[in-house]
């Protein structure tokens, strides 16, 4: 009897044997499929900002840049928005952080409009008409998608996507829009009120479109993804990679890192609390992308805007996304940890 046990056990150690075996050959059997698998899991995005704004949009881009395992940049374009100046000061400012993340040279960077939607979009027959570099720029990545959509980021107007959907439509069936902006179902909102038709004009189209909520105030939107000054001085001193040859910031000074930089930013920035408290909104919009368990989201017939109102449309067969209740905590933790750890994006 103990002889029999004992070959009864052997034999399962040989088989077990076997298996690891024909296991271990089939995963070296050909590792660039693996690499392949890995690649495709990647997310191509194009990054739309008003960097000049105040300082969200530079930590959603440092972010965006240094989330290579998640991401590939096709490229950052830039616009104009009231607070922020003109086109070239989100220009410089997007090239700052950029060069920080060791991203100048590797991903490329489009100026885009300076004006509004309405003012561009009957020249858009014009090889130089205002935002053409940025808007052209959109149309032949979105054209080259064909497999998988080219994820748009615009986290200030959308005059730019717009635009790009006005002059080429069938880009319509190669990208999907993931835009921070609106208070909805409540009016106001700053990147929507920058450029209401433009915003009107891509709702109204049928390109697929998600609105990452604000909603000042309120703990559902992205206005609740805050952090304090006193929490960035003690967190960010030296946190990301470091550069040759520091930059010079839009505010004096010169940074070798991100963090440092991110310190000078909160320094120089408006507060409405004692705590000192401001929203990395922009910051959110990249985070949902790349973990979209980190808020909640669901349909909504596509409603409109007209006179500072939303109206609703409960009979549109035109159904958009709607982002809420964001995981602060996560997405905060998931900053520091890309600062800790940066992986720099490919195109």
């Amino acid at each position: 009897m103990k002889y029999y046990l004992w070959a009864f056990t052997l034999l399962l150690s040989l088989m077990a044997c076997n298996n690891r075996d024909v296991v271990n050959e089939s995963e070296n059997e050909d590792p660039a499929a693996n690499m392949d698998v890995e690649h495709k899991k990647k997310v191509s995005v194009i990054f739309d900002t008003d960097a000049n704004n105040e300082l969200d949009d530079q930590h959603a881009l440092a972010y965006l840049l240094l989330n290579g395992e998640t991401f590939n940049v096709r490229g950052i374009t830039v616009n104009a928005t009231p607070s922020g100046g003109e086109i070239q000061n989100h220009y410089d400012e997007a090239l700052r952080i950029m060069k920080l993340c060791k991203a100048e040279g590797n991903i490329p960077l489009y100026n885009g409009a300076n004006a509004n939607f309405t003012e561009i979009e009957n020249s858009l027959d014009q090889p130089d008409f205002d935002g053409h570099e940025a808007v052209d720029f959109i149309i032949e990545e979105a054209l080259n998608h064909t497999d998988e959509k080219l994820v748009l980021i615009p986290v200030g107007k959308l005059t730019n996507i717009a635009l790009a959907l006005k002059k080429q439509p069938s880009i319509i069936d190669h990208i999907r829009i993931v835009w921070l902006g609106s208070n909805y179902p409540e009016p106001g909102e700053y990147n929507q009120n920058s450029d209401v038709p433009s915003m009107n004009y891509v709702l109204a189209s049928r390109a697929p479109f998600e609105m990452v909520t604000v909603r000042y105030g309120h703990p559902s939107g992205t206005g609740a993804v805050v952090i304090s000054q006193n929490d960035i001085n003690s967190r960010m001193p030296g946190k990301g990679p470091k550069i040759e040859t520091p930059i010079t910031g839009r505010h004096g000074g010169e940074y070798a890192t991100f963090g440092d930089y991110s310190i000078s930013l909160f320094e120089h920035i408006h507060y409405d609390d004692e705590a000192k408290n401001r929203a990395l909104f922009d910051l959110a919009a990249v985070a949902i992308v790349k973990n979209p368990l980190w808020a909640e989201n669901y349909q909504h017939p596509c409603p409109k805007y007209v006179d500072g109102t939303w109206i609703e449309q409960p009979q549109n067969e035109r159904t958009i996304t709607i982002w809420e209740n964001f995981n602060r905590a996560a997405i905060i933790a998931d900053l520091f940890a890309t600062l800790d750890h940066p992986v720099f994006v490919t195109r």
